[in-house]
């Protein structure tokens, strides 16, 4: 009957329609085209969208969001099944197992559980880990960091890293007068354009001033991305605020002045502070 409730689905379910979809004789064709690699940038719109939803605080859309990440995973592993690598049960078996060992405190010895984080033990488990993997004392202690993050958070990781062996200003000062240097050395680069600087060299001091910002939210204690990301809804909202106004008149931005669109801009600014 159509008032009763269909039969909900697990995870089971889910990886059985995943293999369907990238069986070699009847699968679909644009599933059997994928790869690693070509799946990689779905995998991180997803992460985004995720991510979007928690800052929105809809939670109908997390809910579907997050079940398109699980996906993301689901697809990942049927592939790894494909070439005999692993299946979906080490990832979860493997993701589970980390979780007990990093957490000792609540699994192992309860009474770690109020001094864990100020001992650093978590930092001693990842490093044991890592010699596990075979890797070697004589790398990087950045090799590690995620080439694939955002730029902006790839930044701070790195730097925090380098800061856990002593490679870090002490305070804030030094890295806010880093900021006046880099700001002038991309000034010089752009007012030496025309006698040689090339657009790679503007990139470039771009680029540091950047890393330098990055370098401040961190001594903040910002997250650099939900930064921009307020500020881009920030934009959004007030550029918004401009064009009702312009409407308002039966005009669009296009047909206005610099000047009158930054007075709107100045108006909605206002309207927000007062609020």
């Amino acid at each position: 009957m159509s008032g009763e409730p269909r039969q909900r689905y697990s995870i089971d379910d889910l990886l059985a329609v995943m293999a369907r979809l990238r069986e070699p004789q009847t699968g679909c064709p644009w599933d059997l085209k994928q790869s690693f690699a070509t799946i990689a940038p779905y995998t991180i719109e997803e992460a985004y969208e995720v991510a979007d939803a928690i800052a929105r605080d809809d939670l109908d859309a997390l809910n579907d969001e997050l079940g398109d990440l699980l996906l993301q995973v689901v697809y990942h592993a049927q592939m790894a099944a494909e070439e005999d690598r692993f299946a979906f049960a080490d990832v979860v078996d493997a993701i589970t197992t980390k979780m007990i060992r990093r957490h000792p405190h609540i699994f192992e010895d309860t009474s770690l559980r109020e001094s864990f984080e100020s001992a650093g033990v978590w930092e001693r488990i990842k490093a044991e880990e890592k010699s596990e993997r075979g890797t070697s004392s004589s790398n990087s202690i950045l090799d590690d960091v995620p080439l694939a993050l955002p730029a902006l958070t790839r930044a701070v990781k790195l730097q925090s890293r380098a800061a856990r062996v002593g490679f870090d200003w002490p305070s804030l000062a030094p890295v806010l007068a880093k900021i006046e240097e880099e700001v002038g050395e991309l000034r010089a680069a752009i007012g030496v354009k025309g006698a040689g600087a090339s657009s790679k060299e503007i990139a470039e001091e771009f680029g540091d001033l950047l890393f330098v910002m990055a370098n401040v939210a961190r001594h903040l204690g910002i997250d650099p991305e939900d930064a921009l990301r307020n500020a881009n809804a920030k934009f959004v909202r007030r550029f918004g605020s401009i064009e009702d106004a312009l409407r308002k008149e039966g005009r669009k931005p296009e047909d206005s002045t610099l000047e009158e669109m930054d007075a709107l801009w100045d108006q909605a600014k206002d309207a927000e502070r007062n609020r």
